[in-house]
């Protein structure tokens, strides 16, 4: 047995212990890091949960529902999909109308679009999807058979959502974080659909690769601790499931802390926001998050982007993303020269979330451009994740 299992295995009867690597691990591979410090709550644990309870019903976030899909991927996975259509186009022969497909990124799923969703619905016909694994799709299959997950299977992922929810007319391909790998993952295998049939992309907070150099916002002597222990640590994790994710229950209050630290970096994010990103996080299992997080390392699809040097495209980030730091956007921007290049102060890694009005502003004027919104349509309300009460 490795020293790694050992260490988790003699957790098993120090809950905080077992509850610390559960959640650090679980943060750094949604949207976080270890080795972060959190001041402990002064306030009595039960007092806590009522606290998150009173939060999850006052902010009814991932609520929205359209009509659901399953599409297969050629492993037989099932990748679950909604489709949010607005009234059909009167008359025989119309033209189908651009579909804008969104792909969510790492330990989340596709309600972390639920203000993007809320401003475009009824507005364009839009394709919300789960990665394989993550939220209603099933667990990857080639996963469960030692198969390791790759970027280039959520390339493939996808192209076979598209088939199944929108296999003719116009795209538009938009992607957060993993997303956006995803999303040059099928312009690296497929170019033709990519000139046929894509007129606009947006990459958010994404990178095309050397994501094994971020260092998380940490000093030079902890990354290099987390780099060397890391994968063997997810691996021994990942095999002590309901260890970690018992202990991982046990310290929310810790969880929460490293949530909110590597999600956003505004002071005055929605509390029921910042509870809504550590629900979706905490969603995701420890094996899934150890199954997934190797294929990061290897991860470079710099030489795909070239298949969007003729399509409208929008990179955007926030300035203080600590998961794919500002710098790698700027690399996409550099490879792509004609993209509009939006990096956003006082944003961290789930800026869709954390300046919704602003992602959504973006992202409507670039499907304007692209003819995803007809002409007149103004998209509808989002509210703010900084004021309570104006959702």
């Amino acid at each position: 047995m490795s020293d790694a299992v050992t260490e988790v295995t003699a957790a098993a009867g120090a809950w905080r212990r077992a509850g610390l690597a559960g959640a650090t691990v679980g943060v750094i591979a949604a949207g976080a890091a270890a080795g972060v410090a959190v001041e402990r709550l002064t306030v009595g644990r039960g007092m806590r949960r009522k606290a998150r309870l009173a939060l999850d019903s006052a902010g009814p976030y991932g609520a929205l529902r359209g009509m659901p899909g399953t599409a297969t991927a050629d492993d037989g996975t099932e990748l679950y999909y909604e489709i949010d259509d607005p009234a059909e186009a009167d008359g025989e022969g119309a033209a189908p109308p651009v579909t804008v497909v969104f792909s969510h990124g790492y330990c989340l799923g596709q309600d972390s679009w639920h203000f993007q969703r809320a401003a475009l619905r009824g507005a364009v016909r839009a394709v919300y999807w789960d990665q394989r694994s993550h939220g209603r799709s099933g667990r990857g299959r080639a996963q469960g058979s030692g198969t390791p997950v790759s970027i280039d299977q959520l390339g493939r992922d996808l192209r076979a959502v598209i088939d199944a929810a929108a296999p003719e007319g116009p795209l538009v391909l938009v992607g957060h974080s993993m997303g956006g790998m995803t999303v040059m993952a099928l312009a690296d295998q497929d170019p033709g659909l990519i000139r046929e049939r894509v007129v606009a992309v947006a990459l958010v907070g994404t990178s095309s690769g050397r994501l094994g150099e971020v260092d998380y916002g940490l000093p030079a002597a902890g990354i290099a601790v987390v780099r060397r222990a890391l994968p063997g640590m997810l691996k021994a994790l990942g095999s002590q499931v309901t260890l970690v994710e018992r202990g991982r229950r046990a310290t929310a209050d810790l969880f929460a802390g490293i949530v909110k630290r590597y999600s956003f970096a505004s002071k005055d994010v929605d509390p029921a926001v910042a509870r809504f990103a550590e629900r979706l996080i905490e969603a995701t299992p420890i094996d899934v998050v150890a199954e997934f997080y190797p294929a990061f390392g290897e991860h470079d699809k710099a030489a795909a982007l070239e298949r969007f040097t003729a399509v409208p495209t929008l990179v955007l980030a926030g300035e203080q993303d600590l998961i794919t730091p500002s710098a790698h956007s700027e690399v996409i921007a550099g490879l792509l020269p004609d993209a509009e290049l939006v990096l956003l102060p006082d944003a961290g890694h789930l800026v869709m979330l954390e300046h919704p009005e602003t992602v959504t502003a973006r992202l409507a004027g670039l499907l304007a451009r692209a003819g995803a919104l007809p002409a007149g349509v103004n998209v509808g309300g989002y509210g703010s994740t900084a004021q309570p009460g104006t959702r």
